[in-house]
């Protein structure tokens, strides 16, 4: 029984991937494109003549050998027969002998079969291209940052998400004041009110966004949000060709947390828009009681690049739906010396040419 789904092209037998413009299965070698249905189609004529000529096979013997040793697991590449390890949670990934994109579907079956997807909308081009715009202009940012070969790393991924849906029924107390002024032919006057102000109601929440990897650093994926929900597709694997992806290792229950957490934020921010008029305006107390919480198992697109520097990893993500990107950066402490260097040279000049005037 197979464990592995590799997409092959009808034509000249090359791995297919998503095309992110084309929205179908392409063929980067010779150019076709395939919906999903049609590749069924062949797929089963072919089984069908396979099955005349192999009648006698023993089901046994199609079975592809599992192995599991510390969390590891090894899956056999359907294109060259080479071995691909991933760990527990890899769900899409390829070859390191053949490069044929390959997805392992017992970690996308059942419970770990997400609901939606968003298929990528940038390309790997698109984002090497974003990258490049945005190491622009940064003079002191090392060399290594900019080279063909850093840029060329930057991988798509699919990471799990939870989308939560709830209601909050909120009790906030504001401390206000409301200053005035006034004068006569004597004096100035300052007269400050105070105000206790109350603001009760409920609200509903809908597709609140909890990345659901331990290996995804949670301030990168809020950062890279929104994600446009307008464009969530039922899940299908055909999406995940030619990109990785690792199924959820952080469930629902351990999610809460954050989820809770950015509804009260969202919650006490509504609510104080309310309070207008004030020239101050302090929460004295706040009851927000979230209920009724579910959730939908969902993948958003993400392009992530690592690089490892002085020791430390840089991260850079990017949202491939919309291209919205962020990271951190590191200087080249050479550069900024000779900067600065160059800089207090100038500056020297300038002071020398005053003098003489």
């Amino acid at each position: 029984m197979e464990d592995t789904i590799a997409y092959k092209c009808p034509c000249c037998g090359a791995a297919l991937v998503w095309g992110s413009k084309e929205q179908e299965l392409v063929c980067e070698y010779c150019d076709n494109t395939f919906t999903e249905a049609q590749l069924k189609e062949i797929l089963e004529e072919e089984n069908k003549k396979v099955q005349e000529v192999n009648a006698a096979w023993n089901e046994e013997e199609q079975e592809q050998e599992e192995i599991q040793l510390n969390g590891m697991k090894v899956h056999i590449c359907q294109s060259c027969g080479g071995e691909i390890i991933g760990d527990e949670n890899s769900v899409a990934t390829e070859c390191v002998y053949c490069g044929s994109p390959t997805i392992l579907t017992e970690n996308i079956s059942g419970v770990n079969r997400p609901k939606y997807i968003i298929p990528f909308k940038m390309d790997k081009k698109t984002a090497k291209e974003r990258l490049k715009e945005f190491y622009k202009g940064k003079r002191l940012l090392p060399k290594e940052f900019s080279n063909k070969k850093h840029i060329d790393s930057i991988k798509g991924v699919y990471v799990p998400f939870w989308l939560f849906d709830c209601d909050a029924d909120a009790d906030i107390t504001y401390k206000a004041n409301r200053t005035h002024f006034w004068s006569d032919s004597n004096y100035d006057y300052t007269k400050t009110d105070h105000y206790m102000l109350k603001r009760k109601g409920k609200l509903s929440f809908e597709k609140i966004p909890v990345d659901a990897s331990s290996k995804m650093d949670d301030k990168y994926m809020d950062s890279i949000e929104p994600f446009d929900y307008n464009q969530l597709e039922e899940f299908s694997e055909k999406y995940l060709t030619g990109y990785y992806a690792d199924k959820y290792d952080v469930d629902i229950k351990a999610s809460e947390p954050r989820a809770n957490e950015r509804v009260k934020r969202s919650t006490e921010d509504k609510f104080r828009s309310s309070v207008k008029g004030y020239e101050s305006v302090i929460a004295d107390s706040s009851r927000i009681n979230v209920k009724n919480g579910k959730a939908e198992y969902v993948m958003f697109p993400v392009w992530i690049l690592n690089k490892k520097y002085k020791d430390k990893i840089y991260t850079f993500a990017m949202n491939g739906q919309t291209g919205k990107l962020v990271g951190e950066l590191p200087i080249d402490k050479c550069k900024a010396r000779k900067y600065l260097f160059g800089i207090t040279a100038v500056i020297f000049i300038i002071l020398q040419i005053f003098v003489w005037i």
